[in-house]
Formats: structure tokens, C-alpha cells, sequence
């Protein structure tokens, strides 16, 4: 009998522990979320792409140093999209492919799957340094971190998107 209640109750622990780490991954979740939600990032201009990209070095703030890598995928995109970004030192600078500030709200059923996890942002933005921060790169702000990190965003492919959504005009319809 009591083998049977030793199992029970160490069957019992590991789901409370289990419980407990899936809590904590949830709270972590909402926290970088939120982070995402108030779009709180820099963008300055890095170098000329390929042709079709731009390659932005991204600034995020997040309570996580993990997470602010994550989502300086989405502020890369999102900065390409909504704000633009001025040129620097020989490298022009670029306006906003969304000129309207309430393109995001009015198309919000487009853009929340968008910028979900793992949502459809990812097929225009590559992290170029494989998500290694320089140490330069990583600053310690009272309780949050401040990292920069180098994006190249696929410019050309995120356009074409926006028009085959009728989010954004094609260059070619004004004329």
C-alpha cells in the first residue's frame, strides 16, 4: 500500500510542478506580448540589402533579453510597414510602406494573425547575425533591457503582400 501512495504522491508533485512552470510560461507570454502590443522600438538605418531588403538595426525594449530578440522581428516589420526610418551616413532612409496611421486599426483583422506568434511577419524578416547580441548591443534599463539587433526585412515580398491584400496601393495604380 504504501509504494502505491508514494507513487500517487510523486505523480501528484510533478503535476504541480508542471503546473507551476506552465503558469510562469504564460505570465512570460503576456508580458512580451504587451511588450509587443505598445510597438515601443527604434529603428535606424545599418547598411543597403540586396536588392528588395532593407537592413535595419531594431532596438527593443522588453523585460526579457530573450524576448526582445524575439520581438525585434515583429518591430522590424512593423517599422517597415508603419514608421519608416531615417537615412544615416551614406544609406538613404525610407518612409513608411503605410503612410496612414489607421491602416492598423481599420485592417485590424489582417494585421493581429499578422503579428500572432509564428504569424505571417516571418516570411519577410531574418535575424542576420543568427540572434547573437553584441555585448554593445544589450543595455540594462531599471528593470528592462534595451537590444539592438540586425534585421534584414524583405521589403519587395512585404509590399507585394500588403497590395494582394489591398492593405497598401500598387506604385503602379497612381499612374
Amino acid at each position: 500500500m504504501k509504494p502505491l501512495l508514494l507513487r500517487i504522491n510523486l505523480i501528484l508533485i510533478m503535476l504541480i510542478g508542471f503546473s507551476v512552470l506552465a503558469q510562469a510560461q504564460r505570465k512570460k507570454q503576456r508580458q512580451e506580448d504587451k511588450d509587443t502590443q505598445a510597438w515601443r522600438y527604434e529603428i535606424e538605418a545599418v547598411n543597403t540589402g540586396v536588392h528588395g531588403t532593407y537592413l535595419i538595426k531594431v532596438w527593443s525594449y522588453s523585460t526579457s533579453p530573450n524576448a526582445a530578440i524575439e520581438q525585434s522581428k515583429k518591430n522590424a516589420v512593423h517599422g517597415i510597414m508603419f514608421k519608416g526610418f531615417a537615412g544615416s551616413q551614406g544609406i538613404p532612409g525610407q518612409k513608411a510602406l503605410c503612410p496612414d496611421p489607421n491602416v492598423e486599426t481599420v485592417n485590424e483583422d489582417f494585421f493581429k494573425p499578422f503579428f500572432s506568434d509564428g504569424g505571417k511577419y516571418m516570411k519577410f524578416v531574418n535575424i542576420t547575425n543568427d540572434g547573437a547580441v553584441a555585448a554593445k548591443d544589450i543595455i540594462r534599463m531599471g528593470k528592462e533591457y534595451k537590444i539592438g539587433l540586425i534585421v534584414s526585412v524583405n521589403v519587395s515580398a512585404l509590399r507585394k503582400d500588403l497590395e494582394d491584400a489591398g492593405i497598401i496601393k500598387s506604385l503602379s495604380s497612381g499612374f
